[in-house]
Parts: C-alpha cells; structure tokens; sequence
C-alpha cells in the first residue's frame, strides 16, 4: 500500500474516532446503539442528535476550515509561520462580532445570526482592506507586503478590540467569553450556515493545488512556466479568507489550527498540495473536535474555551518551528 493512501485511510479512521468520541463521551454517556434506535434511551438519544452531534460537526467545520486556509497561506508565502490570521482577517471577523455585541446591533427577521453576518463582513471588508493598501504599496503585490500589511491592520483592529472591551459594561462577560473560542449550544443552524461557506472556499483552494506546488519555486519561475500568478494569489487569498471568516463568524477567535496542522501533515506525509490541502482538512477538524472532547470534559461539570486548549497545544509547537526557522537561517549564514 502507498504511503499517501496509508495517510488518507489513517486520516480518516481518526477523524470518524474522533467525531464518535466526542459525540458518546461526556457528563451523560451515549450508548452506541442510539445510532440506530433511538428508543434504547430517548434522553441519551436527544442529547446526542440535538446537542453533541452538532456541536462535534461544526467543531470539525471550523478546524477544516482553518487548518485548510492555513495549509494554502503557507504554501502561497513560503512560510511555515504563515496562517489565515496573517493576513489580519481573523482579526477583521473578530471586530464585526464585537461591535455587533458591544452595540447590540440587531438585523430585522435574522436574530441570532447578526452576530456571524457582520462577523464575515468584517472579515471581507478587511481582506479588501489589505490587499487594496498592499497594491497601493506595492503594484507586484510581493508576499513580504502582504504579511507586513497584514500586521499592521492586525493590531490597528486589536486596539478597536482592546477600546471596546474597556468601555463595556454588562457586555465585557460575553465579549471576552466569544473572543476565547467555543462552539457550545451553537445547535444545527450553524452547522448549516457554515457548510456553504466551508464548500466555496475549500473548492476555491483545491482549484489552486498544483499552482500552490509551482510557486513553492518562487513568483518568476512560476510565471515562466504558465502559471497566472496573480491570478491565484487572488484565489488563494479569497478561499483563505473565506474559510477564516466563516470559521470565525460560528466560533469565535480559536487560534493555532491553521498553524499546527498543515506544519505538521507536511512533515509527515510531504508537501505536494495535492494531498496537503486535503489531509489538513481532515486532521484540522480531528484537532479541533478533539480539542472541544478535552475543554468540555476536563473540569467538568465547568467548560473551558476552546481557544484556551489550542494554545497549549499550539504555542509550543509554534515556539519549536521558529527556534528551528531561525537556527537553519542561522546556519546558512
């Protein structure tokens, strides 16, 4: 057998391990057999198809999203640091839905689902945002502009963030409480909500999978060799944006997937996108979904953020890439 369809089978049999874990594993056991026959305990069954199926489901969405957008923002700026937070778009996403709380700002007939809408506003208002003061810079749209660009709006919209949070008053709980990351009592709506979103954007990037390959040989060589560079770096960022924003909308600010999982599928099974961007989608929505499994259970009968369990997993390995980044620029020179 293969070692690529060795990857996509393992890949797979952990992510449906995963999704059955955290679906039965909680303060109420469910029984296995509840997939089938709902009258074995209609409490348990209940709780598993209205409450922890959906939950597990767009715990998965949201990894697949961010670990699939970060996979593409790796591969497109040639960094191992790179993912969709970059760019500054989380932090777009991150100020819709704080001054959707912070103002109570409400759309007629769509209730609940002002806070995600606005939330994916600011995230495309601030991919436009970007890219339009990174060409003005720029007219090439070289990558070093874009992450500098992005820093810089990064923490322009971190202090709007910060300025909020320090003048509210009853929303400073829920404020705080969305930023850190969670997709508890979120139920189906958002799972459906999501999954158009989670389609486009992971299309727009699959589109994109051999370009990704060639531009790993840098810009000038890839255009020599018929690739629309600027083309696909529109589509790359578009898709990454996409996912991120959506992923954001639902979750709230969950950190480090986009970082950890594609770093790591390439150091395993190798770095032809072909099968990076797939096999991160799927190892991003195993982190996460295992990760939710870990932050709901872990203090129970309390619940901890997503976010919180992300970050320790993900600053280490961060803190491992960068020291091991600069130690070979180190030794090249």
């Amino acid at each position: 057998m293969k070692k690529i369809t060795v990857a996509y089978v393992l890949t797979c049999t952990l992510l449906m391990i995963s999704i059955w874990c955290g679906a039965a594993i909680g303060s109420v056991h469910i029984p296995f057999e509840v997939l089938w026959n709902q009258t074995v305990d209609e409490t348990a069954a209940n709780i598993f198809w209205k409450i922890r199926l959906p939950r597990v489901l767009l715990a998965g969405l949201v990894g697949a999203s961010l670990a699939i957008a970060g996979a593409a923002f790796q591969g497109l700026l040639k960094n191992p640091l790179a993912d969709p937070y970059t760019l500054g778009v989380s932090s777009g996403a991150s100020v819709g839905a704080v001054m959707t709380i912070f103002f109570s700002i409400s759309i007629p007939m769509a209730g609940l689902y002002a806070l995600p809408i606005f939330s994916m506003l600011g995230a495309i208002l601030t991919m436009i945002i970007v890219m339009t003061f990174a060409r003005a810079v720029d007219r090439s749209l070289k990558m070093e502009t874009l992450i500098l660009t992005g820093v810089i709006f990064s923490s322009f919209l971190g202090s709007l963030i910060s300025l909020m949070i320090a003048l509210s008053g009853e929303e400073l709980r829920q404020v705080v409480s969305w930023l850190l990351g969670s997709v508890s009592m979120r139920g189906w709506p958002y799972v459906q909500m999501i999954i158009p979103f989670v389609l486009i954007g992971s299309l727009m990037l699959w589109t994109q999978r051999r370009e990704l390959n060639v531009l790993l040989y840098g810009e000038e060589r890839a255009k020599h060799l018929g690739v629309n560079v600027k083309r696909s770096k529109y589509l790359i960022l578009a898709g990454g944006s996409m996912l991120t924003g959506a992923a954001v909308a639902v979750s709230g600010t969950i950190g480090f997937v986009g970082l950890v999982v594609p770093h790591m599928t390439r150091m395993i099974w190798g770095a032809d996108h072909r099968h990076v961007l797939p096999l991160s989608f799927l190892n991003g929505a195993t982190l996460l979904i295992i990760c939710d499994l870990v932050a709901r259970t872990i203090i129970l009968p309390r619940e901890l953020p997503i976010g919180v369990i992300t970050a320790f997993i993900g600053a280490p390995v961060f803190s491992y890439i960068f020291y091991k980044q600069r130690k070979s620029k180190g030794v090249r020179a």
